[in-house]
């Protein structure tokens, strides 16, 4: 291997972090799976040579994704994780001791087995935690057959290639509103919208058939190069976006959890979005 990764996920414009050293490199049998240390973001996840998470960066992706549907809704009891074998959107939604059960869907088990043992760092002890539930399967066939109902459902998914490809399709969004519950959330990995733009919009001309609210908030995440993230946002509660945020502070002062990211002001900014992101979605 190179001296440098180069990540080729946009055609046009591609990424390159140095490697200081290969820790892992080995196909699953469903992904091809690289650990590698740099020296500005620790160590970096690649699989099918994209990056997946960082140990430096890692906690904008996962605290938005966890904390603000969580805090939004204000009673969740519990979550699906789809995807997220990494442990670290786990290990956030964890935080809330008002979760009493946490279910993680992953296809590939490799990567659990892997995150546990070489990245400590963003798992922590989620996967020993008794509300945890690990499922090895395949997240739209979960979603389809499952009896359980949720009150959240985060899909920490890979990009629409390869096995992440069946998360962006009607059937799994159907899934997913099958088993949310009464006033449940559903939110989403959605990419770069500046330069992934028809992920964003198809998927949301995808949700707003099923529900109420349909749309994205935003994070800006140092590794996923191109401008904001766009974290996909879907509910029958069209009351849960506009939460004010005293009660935002009240129920985060409640959590009494810490953060490096989110704070309930930033709670309510990322959903003020440009123009540019508007207009993907109209």
């Amino acid at each position: 291997m190179s001296d440098w990764f180069e990540e080729t996920l946009h055609p046009d414009w591609h990424s390159r972090l140095k490697i200081e050293r290969v820790l892992y490199d080995s196909d699953t049998g469903h992904q091809r799976l690289t650990l590698f240390e740099n020296g500005s973001f620790g160590r970096v996840l690649t699989l099918d040579g994209v990056v997946q998470t960082t140990e430096r960066d890692e906690f904008v992706y996962h605290e938005m994704l966890a904390h603000v549907p969580i805090l939004a809704h204000g009673a969740v009891r519990r979550v699906l994780v789809v995807g997220g074998g990494d442990g670290g959107m786990l290990r956030e939604v964890l935080k809330h001791r008002g979760v009493e059960s946490a279910t993680l869907v992953e296809i590939d088990e490799g990567v659990i087995a892997f995150s546990r043992q070489y990245l400590p760092r963003i798992c922590g002890d989620a996967f020993d935690d008794p509300r945890t539930e690990a499922v090895i399967a395949d997240g739209a066939d979960f979603v389809t057959g499952t009896e359980q109902r949720f009150d959240v459902v985060i899909v920490d998914s890979t990009d629409p290639i390869g096995p992440g490809e069946a998360l962006f399709t009607e059937r799994f969004y159907e899934g997913c509103k099958r088993c949310l519950a009464e006033g449940g959330v559903l939110v989403t990995q959605n990419g770069v919208p500046f330069v992934q733009a028809e992920e964003l919009s198809r998927s949301v001309a995808m949700w707003r058939p099923l529900f109420a609210d349909a749309g994205c908030y935003l994070a800006a995440v140092p590794l996923y190069v191109g401008g904001f993230m766009a974290l996909g946002w879907a509910t029958d509660d069209t009351r849960l976006r506009a939460v004010p945020v005293e009660t935002l502070e009240r129920r985060f002062a409640e959590a009494a959890i810490a953060t490096d990211y989110y704070t309930p002001a930033v709670h309510k900014a990322a959903f003020a979005l440009p123009p540019y992101i508007e207009r993907l979605m109209r």
